[in-house]
């Protein structure tokens, strides 16, 4: 989540001996036209505390963009303050604005009259005291900020600053103009493409048809974020580019946010067919719009009428949406007359669905012309519009799925410039990647900017941690993907986030006191958005498996639940395994001692001393190698490292299941942990073998006894 702090410089002085009513009547405008700007960039403003003004941006819902929006937002608040001036010269206004981007508190219930904050976190205050560092009419940005959109704007790093609450200086950059005016336009094709040889030649033979056929081809490339769409559209125009044919290129992109947008992409397509500049004044967009209309069309000011609500000219009135899809699909059939045309939609999951009747319409309706119109889209286009491009003539849908290890292997040792790598550098990066082109360069630059991954002559090492971090534009990305699911669906999703990696529908529907059928058709939904996959064949007899199709997605989704509901979900999860396990409790051993102590730790840390209670005999019968017999995990091992998953024990020839990195019960009945009157903690064994040993995680001890569960500690 981003957080903008915006300060009129020099107000308190200014207004210390005016009358209030005048001070009010200066500062209204501004007020104003600050929310107008920040809400549009989808931003809300969180309060106005005298002349300053706070906007949060990734909540109630996040956006994989919002360090981007509030940067856009801030500059462009800068641009409004200046015509605020311009309008009335003595109001003199002069702002500055500090931005940071990181982990917040959201309560959605907050009372403000009882003075509850609805965001609190290390951010809010820290972009506070940048703002307070910031110069006059300029916008000072924190590292998470900086991190994020580095390659969206122009920045100036500035001398790190000391700042209240923190002990080291603080680096800090100003932003001094966006280098696009989207995100997205920045986005390079620099590394070779792999594992899409039958997509891109599919796409290619499909152009190749309609230049033949002279007929409209419709192509709808669909996938999660950061797969390939946008990749596959520039694989299209490279290869367009060394075709003997001249041929048109003209796209458009559907926005998220902004007022005005319905038609939007299209509104770029023709602006790029007619010169038509954001600049431009009305008379030349007119002139411009003239030009680019065939003298010998003969319906010439009907159809500039009707074109020129996409430019931002002012029309007559009202106007049916069939005669204003008539013109417009004649005016893009007029290009594509003399040469053929391809006609790009970028991001139709966010289009107006006026929009996307009219795709459809020019695909049915355009005639003796070779148009291509390519939409690209997340799989949460079909939940919006599950008709979509069903009934229409020549229409293809690609989807997009992960690449296979093989080939993101491939893509990993390219990004680093080798053929082959070592295997414990390939190894991590392949199973986060998840398949993801996006997320395997995004874990490449970050460790790399973090000093975890380091080249050594012809070769490369990887720094080993206890859990390898996740990027957090990554992170940004899923966040955002799951805000746009429905209440009872996040719901769900985060139930089986608890669970593990992999889960099942039955613990679902006891977890959330939900029907079968309810459980079945939501995982149904979350399947055809690529958030989660049936497994074939259940670890668990009678009962429905599914696996989360990104390790990441789980994580994410389990980290947005707060600490007391993640307790809860624990103990549901603990007594539904239970139940189940009958007299297999032994073999689902590691998966209740994974459930009872993590339930046991976070019900401590939030001081739930019932659910603490009820859990710690459970966390005492299942102790491993990995926690602490203390009754709380000695090193906590996080929803990362704890991945419940399924394993086929070969030796019993039956399946059960333990989490990722969970010592196996071998061990505890090889006597590596003690049983018996003393239940010695594993810290005691990390001092005999000479190893400085860590505080009880439960009582912060070092020595005697755990105060919250008696035990002895090393």
């Amino acid at each position: 989540m981003s957080i903008l702090f915006c300060d009129l410089v020099g107000f308190t002085s200014a207004s210390e001996h005016a009358d209030p009513e005048d001070v009010r009547a200066r500062v209204a405008p501004y007020y104003r036209r600050l929310r107008q700007e920040i809400e549009r960039y989808g931003g809300t403003v969180e309060k106005f505390i005298g002349d300053a003004v706070m906007a949060v941006f990734g909540a109630p819902v996040s956006h994989e963009d919002d360090a981007e929006r509030a940067v856009r937002a801030g500059l462009r608040i800068l641009e409004a303050i200046d015509e605020l001036n311009e309008d009335d010269p003595v109001l003199g206004l002069s702002v500055r604005i500090g931005i940071t981007t990181g982990e917040v508190v959201v309560s959605l219930g907050a009372r403000a009259d009882e003075g509850e904050a609805s965001v609190v976190g290390d951010v809010v205050n820290t972009a506070a005291r940048l703002q307070a560092v910031a110069p006059a009419g300029g916008i000072v940005v924190g590292a998470g900020t900086f991190a994020a959109t580095r390659d969206i704007f122009e920045y100036l790093q500035l001398e790190p600053v000391r700042v209240k609450g923190k002990d080291e200086p603080v680096p800090i950059w100003q932003a001094a103009a966006a280098r696009a005016r989207f995100g997205t336009d920045m986005r390079s094709h620099d590394t070779p493409l792999v594992g899409r040889d039958v997509e891109v030649n599919l796409v290619q033979q499909l152009f190749e048809r309609a230049l033949r056929e002279k007929s409209p081809q419709l192509i709808s490339i669909v996938g999660e974020p950061g797969v390939g769409k946008s990749r596959m559209v520039f694989e299209l125009e490279r290869y367009i580019d060394d075709h003997q044919e001249l041929v048109v290129w003209r796209q458009g992109r559907c926005l998220p946010y902004g007022d005005g947008i319905a038609f939007w992409a299209l509104g770029e397509i023709v602006k790029a067919e007619a010169g038509v500049l954001e600049s431009d004044a009305p008379d030349v967009t007119v002139r411009k719009l003239d030009r680019a209309i065939p003298a010998e069309e003969r319906d010439r000011e009907w159809m500039r009428g009707r074109l020129g609500a996409l430019v931002g000219l002012d029309t007559a009135g009202p106007v049916e949406q069939e005669e204003s899809f008539t013109a417009w699909r004649r005016f893009l059939e007029t290009i594509a007359t003399t040469r053929p045309a391809v006609f790009v939609f970028e991001d139709v999951h966010w289009a107006d669905p006026a929009l996307l009747s009219f795709v459809e319409h020019v695909a049915d309706w355009a005639e003796g012309v070779s148009i291509v119109l390519v939409c690209t889209a997340r799989p949460e286009l079909f939940e919006r519009h599950p008709a979509w491009s069903g009934g229409t003539r020549n229409a293809t849908t690609i989807n997009l799925t992960p690449l296979g290890d093989r080939d993101t292997a491939q893509l990993v040792a390219t990004l680093l410039d080798r053929t082959l790598l070592p295997a414990e550098v390939q190894a991590p990066i392949v199973e986060h990647s998840g398949g993801n082109p996006l997320y395997a360069e995004e874990f490449v630059r970050m460790l790399k900017d973090r000093g975890l991954l380091l080249r050594h002559g012809e070769s490369w090492t990887l720094t080993p941690v206890e859990e390898l971090p996740y990027p957090e534009s990554v992170q940004a990305l899923i966040a955002a993907r799951l805000d746009t699911l429905a209440p009872d669906a996040k719901a769900l999703l985060q139930d089986a986030a608890v669970i593990g990696k992999v889960f099942w529908a039955g613990a679902l529907a006891s977890m959330g006191g939900r029907g079968d059928r309810d459980v079945t058709n939501a995982l149904h939904e979350l399947s055809r958005r690529e958030i989660v996959r049936a497994v074939r064949a259940s670890s668990m007899e009678g009962e429905s498996e599914y696996a989360f199709l990104h390790a990441l997605s789980r994580d994410v989704a389990y980290a947005q639940i707060p600490r007391p509901q993640r307790v809860v979900k624990h103990e549901a999860a603990l007594r539904w395994i239970q139940q189940r396990a009958g007299e297999r409790e032994e073999d689902l051993a590691d998966v209740l001692a994974y459930h009872a102590l993590e339930g046991l730790e976070l019900a401590v840390a939030a001081g739930l001393d019932q659910n603490a209670e009820s859990l710690r005999p459970i966390a005492r019968a299942y102790p491993g190698p990995s926690w602490g017999t203390c009754g709380a995990p000695r090193h906590r091992p996080g929803p990362e490292a704890l991945r419940a998953s399924a394993r086929v024990d070969a030796r019993r020839g039956r399946r059960a299941t333990r989490p990722v990195g969970a010592p196996r019960k071998g061990c505890v009945r090889r006597g590596k942990v003690r049983r018996g009157g003393g239940m010695l903690c594993r810290r005691r064994q990390a001092v005999s073998r000479g190893r400085q040993p860590s505080r009880c995680r439960t009582c912060l001890a070092r020595s005697g006894r755990c105060s919250a569960s008696g035990i002895g500690i090393g």
